[in-house]
């Protein structure tokens, strides 16, 4: 049965280069591992598409719509549908001077944040450093196998989706009367990427729930046992 805009889905695909089959991305731990492409900092885990909501690649989204929970398929896709087109202008000539101030020495190959956007040195000669804004996968056609593993009902749920979607690990997780609260105990490590997932994470639950006006967190903390008692 096709989903609806506005329906949260969890999905499992593995995509890859259509011209050569190179794996590019899989949330399927055995795949990553089978092909010598696992990443210990990767959680490897079905991935939350929102339908309707920009969330996912175009391509993506098109594709979950019309399949049912349980299905599998594989889709190729044109650039349109994924990372777009390649664009000239967005590969630019800069000075070399301009990487020394910040302390970079580039290198072809290299990926950097320049003004915002990733971008990758093409090229360092005589001086001048040529730097691609493209997408690394832009121009690229590519085939997803898509599995979708599960829809998700209720609005503890999807609250809770999308804090996993975000790396947190709420202790709880309740959704009452258009107000979501969740508890982050004392074990929940709060560091600033904890605090700008939780940012995330928040402004995606009023984005994508259009039932929730007020999401409250409650935070636990504990002092440390001295290393005396720890023993």
């Amino acid at each position: 049965m096709p989903f609806n805009d506005g329906d949260f889905v969890k999905v499992d695909y593995t995509a890859r280069r259509s011209s050569d089959r190179s794996l590019v991305y899989t949330t399927l731990e055995k795949i990553a591992r089978e092909e010598g492409a696992y990443d210990a900092e990767t959680k490897y885990s079905p991935q939350l598409v929102v339908l309707g909501k920009d969330s996912a690649l175009k391509g993506v989204e098109n594709a979950v719509k019309i399949m049912s929970v349980g299905e599998e398929k594989t889709v190729d896709m044109e650039p349109k549908d994924t990372f777009g087109e390649r664009d000239d202008s967005l590969v630019n000539v800069m000075h070399l001077s301009d990487f020394r101030k910040k302390d970079i020495n580039p290198q072809p190959g290299m990926r950097l944040d320049v003004d915002g956007r990733v971008a990758i040195i093409k090229s360092v000669n005589s001086g001048r450093v040529v730097v691609d804004m493209n997408h690394p996968l832009a121009g690229e056609k590519l085939t997803y196998n898509i599995k979708v593993v599960e829809k998700v009902e209720t609005d503890d749920k999807k609250v809770a989706a999308l804090s996993e979607h975000y790396s947190l690990k709420p202790d709880s997780v309740a959704v009452n009367g258009g107000v979501a609260k969740v508890v982050f105990g004392p074990k929940v490590k709060k560091d600033s990427n904890y605090l700008i997932s939780k940012a995330s994470f928040s402004e995606a639950i009023f984005r994508y729930m259009n039932g929730i006006n007020k999401v409250v967190f409650e935070e636990e903390y504990e002092r440390e046992k001295p290393e005396t008692e720890k023993k």
